[in-house]
């Protein structure tokens, strides 16, 4: 008597795909968790805002140059001119304003492929200034040594204070040594302006001459300084 032994428990063909099919899914779920976890990590501010500030009193070619070079290594650029009622300006903050808006606009035209720039007055501080345009962080320009002392020391302080960091580009060699003062001395003593056309734009170069011809107080003070009075 011959008796058929049957397995009691049989294993589908389709088993071996649904675990295979189970193991991919959860595979994809873990996937996608981690890409969602790393996402969450790694998010950062993706534009980045930097505020150029200073008195710009005159705007010179160092101060474009700085400009320049800003757009090039961020989103927007914002040109913060401050007001300081305690200090004699050459220039009013209208003026300034305007000098710098029609500068800044006129490199935009030539170089549309940089970042946007904004010319604004302020204030007060430049951190408080920097943090009401929602700036992730301060440009300065730096000449020389003796710039880069000054600026690191403030830059320092920014940082502890305010929690903004501050960006800084070295100027071109030709205006290792321009200065808004120093393109003062020349305007009020010098005889001939021609000596400004490296500095400063022709815009701000008019600018000056018409100054002197006002005899600014700014400027008087300095020739009167020249000649002992």
């Amino acid at each position: 008597m011959r008796v058929r032994i049957e397995s009691a428990v049989k294993t589908p063909k389709n088993d071996v795909r649904g675990t295979a099919a189970g193991t991919k899914s959860r595979r994809g779920s873990g996937s996608r968790g981690a890409k969602r976890a790393k996402a969450k990590v790694s998010a950062k501010p993706t534009f980045h805002r930097a505020v150029f500030a200073g008195s710009f009193d005159p705007v010179t070619y160092g101060h474009l140059d700085v400009i320049a070079r800003g757009r090039n290594l961020f989103d927007e650029v914002v040109v913060a001119v401050g007001r300081n009622p305690g200090k004699q300006s050459l220039f009013s903050t209208e003026e300034r304003l305007e000098m710098l808006r029609e500068l800044c606009e006129r490199m935009v035209e030539a170089m549309p492929e940089g970042a946007a720039v904004r010319v604004e007055t302020f204030d007060g501080l430049t951190v408080d200034f920097a943090r009401s345009v929602g700036a992730n962080v301060l440009l300065r320009g730096i000449r020389n040594l003796s710039d880069l002392q000054n600026e690191v020391q403030q830059a320092v302080t920014n940082r502890e204070v305010a929690a903004l960091e501050t960006a800084f580009v070295v100027a071109g060699q030709s205006f290792a040594y321009t200065s808004s003062s120093l393109i003062k001395q020349i305007t009020a003593m010098g005889s001939d302006a021609r000596a400004l056309r490296k500095m400063v734009p022709p815009l701000v170069a008019e600018k000056l001459r018409e100054k002197k011809k006002q005899r600014h107080p700014a400027l008087v003070g300095l020739m009167a300084a020249r000649d002992g009075e």
